[in-house]
């Protein structure tokens, strides 16, 4: 199965609920923490929604 690996690169001040959410949910607390998740449909969803807030490279 293939992994994605998330990296946050801008801050989630100032965005809203659901996006703060996600981040936390796919396991970033601050600037430039990286994490591998599965690509699934739920974790695409998650990136959807904070993707100006995130980079993702495919593995």
């Amino acid at each position: 199965m293939a992994e994605l690996t998330i990296t946050q690169k801008k801050s989630a001040i100032g965005g809203t609920k659901a996006q703060r959410e996600s981040l936390r949910s796919l396991g970033l607390h601050h600037i430039g923490d990286t994490t591998t998740k599965p690509d699934r449909p739920e974790i695409r969803g998650m990136i959807n929604v904070v993707s100006h807030l995130v980079t993702v490279e495919e593995s």
